[in-house]
Parts: C-alpha cells; structure tokens; sequence
C-alpha cells in the first residue's frame, strides 16, 4: 500500500472515530432539552422497529421541552409507549397532536456522571485514533520490510500519521470539554 493511500485510510478511520464519538456524545443529557436526547429511541410502527425522526419531527422550542410532533398522528400512542419503554428515564404527554417532554433538571450527582461517562466516551475514541495509529505505522514497517518503501518514506508516514493522532485526539478533547461544561451548566 503506497503512503498516500496509508494516510488517506488512517485519516478515514480516525475521522470515523470522531463522528463516533460526536454522536454518542450528543445522546448524553444536559440541563437543556436536546432533540438528540431521543435520537436513539425506535418506535414499533408499520412492522418494524423505526427510528423516531424518521416518523416525526422532533424539536425543542424551550430549554426543558421536547416536543415530537408524528407525521401521522394516529401512531402517537405507539410513540409514548417506545419513549416509556427506552432507558431515557423521560414521561411524555400527549394531546393528540403532540407528544410533548418535559426535561427535568439535573441533579449535582447525576451531573457528575455524566462527565465521567463523557471522559469515557472521549477515551474510547482515543483509543480508537491510537488504534489506526498502529495501523498506519505496521502498514508503513511492512511496506519498508517488502522494499517498496526507503526508511526515509517509512519515517515520514509514521511522522505524517503521528500528526493526524494528535490533531484527532486534540478534537476529541475539545468535543469533551465542550459537553462536560454543558453538562455542568444549569442552563439558567
């Protein structure tokens, strides 16, 4: 694998890692209300599970609601019973129309979890991005043992790929910084 194509992979996979890390951040609660807090919610409709914003549009016109309004409104017994039924801890109301989310606030102590299940979240993508890291260099040591590749190319892959994990892990840090001062914010 020529050098170009062993950075363009590493670079994909630890771009990859980041877009993991992104989403599953966004799925963790703040003190505000967040579309993203019922991304991972399905909704048993039509046969099949379905995920909810395929079958709604979800919203938060106010810092501590949620409001889910259905495409057809004759499934919205089938949406509340999938929101009671996920992990999310949340208790919809309906009008017939609208399901509607009232977001609690957070206490200290469950505000402190959730930092430290971000910190954890942020770890398993750098580990991830370290991962594709040892990748790149065996692909780049192999290319050098096959001799299709001096030791000078070798060592500025490495080099290159030791670039992209700082600047990978630099942008998980800061995506974690960015949601544990959220998580921490009142809100007020």
């Amino acid at each position: 694998m020529p050098a170009n194509e062993i950075l363009t992979d590493a670079e994909e996979r630890m771009g990859k890692a980041i877009e993991i890390l992104k989403k599953n951040l966004g799925g963790i609660r703040t003190g505000r209300a967040n579309p993203g807090l019922v991304d991972s919610v399905r909704v048993d409709v039509y046969g099949s599970p379905t995920p909810l914003k395929q079958i709604a549009q979800v919203g938060a016109p106010e810092p501590s609601q949620i409001v889910i309004r259905p495409y057809d409104t004759s499934i919205i017994k089938e949406i509340e019973k999938a929101i009671v039924g996920s992990d999310l801890g949340f208790n919809p109301q309906s009008d017939g129309r609208v399901v509607r989310i009232n977001i609690p606030a957070l206490s200290t102590d469950v505000r402190k979890k959730m930092v430290g299940r971000i910190r954890e979240l942020t770890e398993d993508a750098k580990i991830s991005i370290r991962n594709v890291r040892r990748d790149g260099n065996k692909a780049a040591d192999q290319e050098q043992k096959d001799k299709l590749m001096t030791e000078d190319d070798r060592d500025s892959v490495k080099s290159d790929i030791q670039d992209l994990t700082k600047k990978y892990e630099d942008q998980a840090t800061e995506m974690a910084k960015s949601r544990e001062t959220e998580v921490m914010d009142d809100g007020e």
